[in-house]
């Protein structure tokens, strides 16, 4: 009997958590993320969920770039979001590595128009190997680039650039002046100061 009573327990106390649908931030179309449940709006505040920039956008060529949101806004049983940071898949990483040419890492920490900061890990791969020298220009190139690039927008605008590849192909037009260059990637990110949450 007393199993019994506990179960009962348990089943009321599911049925009192709701679900609440949560949406990526509005420079993302508002895109659905999924479901999260909580007997209490205030407790889904902080949650962070996890999705692709391909199931996002129904473009299956980005399910290598993984997205992470923070709900920052709860309303009725919708939450709402602001980007907190993405990265690249290792698998996508390790197939874009050739031998015989250079990995340039380049790690900047950028201050948006609006305020707020950034970590951003940006990834050169050369055709053929750079000097030492050459890896330093690139360096300083891609630093500058990303600096100048957030002081001029938002971070939304910013964010929005930065993993649809616009901030990538632009950094490419650059660094291919200096050394024969493959690609550039933005493999890594991570918001310094979330938006404080509405409070409530």
């Amino acid at each position: 009997m007393a199993k019994r009573k506990q179960l009962g327990r348990r089943v009321e106390g599911w049925k009192a958590k709701s679900w609440f649908k949560v949406f990526a931030p509005e420079v993302f179309d508002k895109a659905y993320l999924g479901e999260t449940i909580s007997d209490e709006p205030e407790k889904v505040y902080g949650r962070v969920m996890q999705t692709t920039l391909g199931e996002m956008t129904q473009d299956y060529s980005k399910q290598n770039i993984k997205m992470r949101f923070k709900v920052n806004e709860v309303a009725g049983d919708s939450a709402y979001t602001d980007f907190v940071g993405h990265e690249v898949t290792k698998d996508y990483l390790r197939a874009m590595v050739k031998r015989r040419t250079s990995r340039i890492d380049s790690i900047v920490l950028a201050a948006t128009k609006d305020g707020r900061k950034i970590r951003v890990t940006t990834t050169c791969f050369t055709i053929n190997r750079a000097d030492a020298s050459q890896q330093h220009t690139i360096r300083k190139e891609i630093t500058d680039y990303i600096l100048a690039k957030a002081k001029e927008q938002t971070y939304d605008q910013f964010v929005k650039d930065m993993v649809m590849g616009e901030i990538s192909r632009d950094v490419f037009k650059n660094v291919k002046k200096i050394h024969p260059t493959r690609r550039v990637e933005v493999i890594k990110s991570k918001g310094i100061e979330a938006k404080s949450a509405i409070a409530h």
